[in-house]
């Protein structure tokens, strides 16, 4: 008998499985399956192929062989990764790469306090008193100054404690048998006085007015705060040679007035320690410092009119006021 077998597929789309043609007694057989078979596919909804498992055990499947991609290959989803020694021995060498040499920090921080203490005890007295803050209105007196005793005639009676201060200032080891902590503090407040007063002094001699001349060139003590002033740069005075009288005030050359400091850590300064001469003395000495007084005023305005000068405020301000309540006082009188 003459069979032929014919291979007939459908579109995925219908939702139809590959339907074989057997010609024979057996045509009508698989033609009525092939319908019962897509009527079931057609009213059921359509599934995601899946391959077909294997129908041995999967303990007998053979082992796929692993390629490692090469460093900065771009694997796809589906190909395998590296094994598990390789993964293993990758990270055993970034450790390696990454594990720095043991430092010893507790001997850094021994030789910087080791340099830092051995940097302090070089540095004088002086010098360390001029380096803190709030003191950069003191310029270093030198020793030689200090030593004569000529130039500290009278100071004796003006500071308690008045020889351990001086050996404080100048650096003579005091043994700490002689005085005890409330008594140490004491002095170093008395040398902080006593070092004010002689800089007060220092300061009216030809070396040390340059040395508050290179801090006046530098303007360490600041600016003159009036605007018609532009920033003019100042000096540092006194209103009492007489200590803890009055705090230091600061002299404009251009204006020819005296402001209070702009820092809060110069407000506690003792005036005394620059005294009432320097600034003139200083500007008398260099002339070539001293600026043209500027003529331009402010105008106080209402409205953008200027006040008048029979005006109440007026008066009272430039003391017209008093001067007519005198006169009126005197005429009530007679």
């Amino acid at each position: 008998m003459e069979s032929a077998v014919n291979a007939g597929y459908l579109s995925p789309m219908s939702g139809y499985s590959a339907v074989p043609s057997v010609d024979g007694g057996g045509r009508t057989r698989a033609a009525a399956r092939g319908r019962r078979a897509a009527e079931a596919l057609a009213a059921s909804p359509p599934v995601a192929a899946t391959p077909r498992s294997p129908t041995r055990a999967l303990t007998t499947a053979p082992t796929p062989s692993v390629v490692s991609a090469a460093p900065g290959d771009e694997r796809s989803p589906g190909r395998a990764g590296p094994t598990a020694a390789a993964s293993a021995r990758d990270t055993r060498m970034d450790v390696a790469d990454s594990e720095e040499p043991d430092v010893d920090i507790n001997e850094d921080d021994e030789d910087e306090d080791a340099s830092d203490s051995d940097a302090s005890n070089d540095l004088s007295w002086i010098s360390w008193f001029c380096s803190l803050n709030g003191n950069e209105f003191f310029c270093e007196v030198d020793e030689d100054f200090i030593q004569d005793d000529f130039n500290l005639t009278g100071l004796s009676s003006q500071v308690t404690y008045y020889e351990y201060a001086l050996d404080m200032i100048l650096d003579v080891d005091v043994p700490d048998t002689e005085m005890d902590e409330r008594q140490h503090e004491l002095v170093e407040l008395s040398a902080e006085c006593l070092y004010g007063l002689i800089h007060a002094r220092y300061i009216l001699t030809n070396r040390g007015l340059h040395d508050m001349l290179e801090k006046f060139n530098n303007v360490d003590f600041g600016r003159c705060p009036r605007v018609y002033c532009s920033g003019q740069p100042v000096l540092p005075v006194g209103q009492s040679d007489v200590p803890r009288h009055s705090t230091v005030k600061l002299f404009c050359p251009r204006c020819w007035d005296i402001y209070f400091p702009r820092s809060v850590a110069h407000s506690h300064l003792d005036g005394a320690y620059w005294g009432t001469t320097f600034p003139h003395l200083f500007l008398h000495t260099y002339p070539e410092l001293v600026p043209e007084r500027n003529p331009e005023r402010y105008v106080p305005r209402i409205f953008g009119f200027k006040i008048s000068d029979k005006s109440k405020q007026v008066q009272r301000n430039s003391g017209l006021s008093r001067r007519g309540d005198a006169r009126g006082e005197d005429m009530d009188a007679r």
